[in-house]
């Protein structure tokens, strides 16, 4: 395993690191068995959220006992000072630790981060958190280029973590800003939120990126996980045939896909947004109609159930024409 130091915090850590967004699948046991077998396999980053549901108490149980082993980052969406401080009292009291050494602002849009900044605002409880050892660096999370640009500018920034993938690399230029300004560069979504089915293929491109500190696919199992890992420490130049099926992905893909990070919930009629686009990915792109319409028919709202009030549109990060994309999918799938 290949360690990079995350930018100006210092930290040596893994190229590849744990995403603890898909654990909510599990338990706590076989988290458990997974942070065994990342000591094992020389990972030591890990990367939660407070918003990931049951993601931090089931990481608290799993690493009891080789706490010491990991580099811990996790995030929340708390803007104000009061809201903040209780997120990381919250995080501590999970992940049955006294510290965690990275702590990140989660997803802020322009106006929010303003509220960070501001008097009052979540910066305060953070860098009190970290006077007080309570918490190591700082960092930033984002969907937005443009915010992504502005927190290159901000010293408090210790780290940014983007998505960056075999589809979007509208980040590119930024990344390697990040190295320039020696803030650390966390890839998220290597997959694009799984509409790349090759996970080899694009864990590699990511860690072709020099200016890519630790990549952190989303892994639940431990099958995943080995496959990760050689995909994630294989140095073998991309051959032009991979390089001709990442074309192909693009083209299949395009720009108008759903990454499913669920920022466009909770719809006004109850529709699942992203299973919906998921269940059309299947249709649309993998040659699966049978069983992408068995499963869009266990949804209890359907596309054509959208009432066009648009709240999903204002809420997307990449901004999607969600309402066209949910009369293309009720017209594919027929209700």
């Amino acid at each position: 395993m290949e360690y990079r130091t995350l930018g100006k915090t210092g930290l040596q850590i893994s190229r590849m690191g744990f995403g603890g967004i898909p654990i909510q699948r599990i338990d706590a046991e076989g988290t458990k068995v997974l942070m065994e077998q990342l000591v094992q396999a020389g990972v030591n980053y890990i990367d939660t959220a407070r918003g990931y549901t049951v993601s931090e108490q089931y990481l608290g149980y799993a690493l009891e006992g080789i706490r010491d082993k990991f580099v811990l980052a996790t995030k929340s969406m708390s803007r104000t000072r009061e809201a903040m401080e209780a997120d990381i009292e919250t995080s501590l009291r999970n992940l049955r630790t006294d510290y965690i050494d990275l702590y990140q602002v989660h997803n802020p849009s322009m106006e929010q981060l303003d509220v960070v900044v501001g008097e009052g605002g979540a910066l305060e409880a953070l860098m009190e958190a970290k006077a007080a050892g309570k918490i190591g660096h700082i960092g930033l999370t984002a969907h937005s280029a443009a915010v992504f640009e502005r927190a290159l500018e901000l010293d408090w920034v210790e780290t940014i973590m983007f998505p960056y993938n075999i589809v979007e690399n509208q980040g590119e230029e930024l990344i390697r800003r990040c190295t320039e300004k020696n803030i650390g560069f966390i890839d998220m979504k290597p997959l694009a939120g799984g509409a790349i089915e090759n996970a080899s293929l694009a864990l590699r491109y990511v860690c072709s990126n020099p200016h890519v500190s630790v990549v952190i696919p989303g892994m639940a199992d431990p099958k995943e996980l080995e496959e990760n890992i050689k995909a994630c420490t294989d140095e073998t130049p991309l051959s032009d045939a991979e390089k001709q099926e990442m074309d192909e992905i693009r083209r299949q893909l395009g720009t108008n896909f759903c990454r499913r990070c669920n920022y466009c919930a909770p719809c006004t009629v109850g529709i699942s947004i992203p299973n919906v686009f998921l269940f059309a990915g299947y249709l649309e792109r993998y040659n699966l109609e049978g069983w992408a319409r068995e499963r869009y028919s266990t949804l209890s709202a359907k596309a054509s159930d959208c009432v066009e009030c648009g709240e999903c549109e204002g809420r997307c990060p990449y901004h999607l024409p969600i309402r066209e994309m949910m009369k293309k999918c009720a017209s594919e799938f027929g209700e």
